[in-house]
């Protein structure tokens, strides 16, 4: 981090009586930081698709590092009541964020996995989520915050989180994906980092779904429910707290 980034970061989350308030680690400041330099930098395609995904504008935290999707899954977590839940449950987290992996540890899960594709901490398993080595039904919960636009093939991966989930388990998969768009979108032809991100938002983004989202995961044995912020978080002020209103609490579960 060269030194006016540090300054700024510095100023934004050191200095007292900050108006913003970070829920991972508890610190108030005075701006979440941009993500390389926020919505100006979005491509345009996805601009007028309407894409629902991160804040790029409040995307990190200048205390702890947190990303705008952590911190709003956390509070999606406490509001609905399935962190308190988790104690004495099995619990699978792929790309687990630092911080909040930390916090669901505390809710006391009799087991909680954490994995990854490529795992950087000795405390995190290499998992590949289209061939996953764990027992059928042997946990009730899956988290993919974010994860499931960079998997080969999402339809394997959908299938095998219902597999190892428990009957009436939930899966938490939130992803980007726009409403204007009647089908998901991937082609093989968009293949180097630059079209991407044109195509699909980021460079390592190898779809962009659309509002046939649901119909998707439903076709792999998942039903959805779909509760809005302002459904789950009313009142929440998503500038303090640096999170997208228009991002919904995607929530997955195995009926059968």
């Amino acid at each position: 981090m060269n030194l006016i980034k540090l300054a700024r970061y510095a100023a934004a989350g050191w200095l007292p009586f900050g108006q913003c308030h970070c829920v991972v680690c508890g610190h108030d400041v005075w701006r979440f930081m941009p993500y390389k330099g926020g919505t100006r930098h979005v491509p345009r395609l996805m601009k007028v698709l309407d894409v629902v995904g991160s804040n790029v504008d409040q995307f990190e935290c200048p205390r702890c590092g947190s990303h705008d999707r952590e911190r709003h899954l956390l509070m999606y977590l406490e509001a609905s009541g399935l962190l308190s839940k988790m104690v004495g449950k099995a619990v699978l987290h792929f790309a687990p964020e630092k911080r909040l992996s930390m916090l669901i540890s505390r809710a006391a899960p009799a087991r909680y996995v954490r994995c990854d594709l490529y795992p950087q901490q000795a405390n995190v398993q290499r998992v590949d989520m289209l061939a996953m080595e764990f027992e059928s039904a042997s946990f009730d919960l899956v988290i993919a915050n974010h994860v499931l636009e960079h998997v080969r093939d999402d339809g394997q991966a959908i299938a095998e989180i219902r597999r190892v989930l428990k009957i009436d388990g939930f899966a938490i998969l939130q992803t980007p994906y726009s409403r204007k768009l009647h089908a998901t979108w991937q082609d093989d032809g968009v293949a180097d980092e630059a079209a991407r991100l044109q195509a699909y938002g980021q460079a390592d983004h190898v779809r962009l779904f659309g509002r046939d989202i649901f119909d998707r995961f439903g076709l792999a044995g998942l039903t959805s429910r779909v509760i809005p912020h302002a459904e789950l978080l009313p009142g929440v002020d998503t500038i303090k707290f640096g999170v997208n209103s228009i991002e919904p609490f995607i929530l997955f579960q195995r009926t059968k």
